[in-house]
């Protein structure tokens, strides 16, 4: 299930955070889903139970699982990130395009690499 990159800048606690956020949009963790205990999920992936931990909390905090005592952790029924504003979403999505531009490609590459990204992640969805 979860995959992460131990060679990768970004910490192992927001690769958790990305690919369960991923994996619920493509559909392979539906709502009501069970997910692995913080202890054998650390097991699985050979980390530290503090770090599966941290991710857990931030997605329980963004909605998107429900831990129930004595039962385990779960998919939200409606899992849904934090309303956000559109000025909040530019300002995180400003650095990768200005890096797609250095890098040479232009408007309408870039416009055809978001797309692309948006149907990969619509996939679980029926769209």
């Amino acid at each position: 299930m979860f995959k992460p990159d131990f060679k990768s800048t970004v910490p192992i606690y927001e690769q958790i955070i990305t690919q369960a956020k991923e994996y619920i949009l493509k559909g392979y963790l539906k709502p009501k889903d069970p997910l692995p205990s913080i202890r054998k999920l650390a097991t699985m992936l050979d980390i530290n139970p503090n770090t599966v931990a941290k991710a857990y909390q931030e997605l329980e905090r963004q909605h998107i699982i429900v831990t129930i005592r004595g039962r385990g952790t779960f998919v939200e029924e409606s899992p849904s990130l934090d309303m956000r504003t559109m000025e909040e979403f530019t300002a995180r999505l400003k650095p990768i395009v200005a890096e797609m531009l250095l890098a040479g490609m232009n408007q309408q590459e870039i416009s055809d690499c978001v797309k692309s990204v948006i149907q990969e992640l619509n996939t679980g969805k029926g769209e």
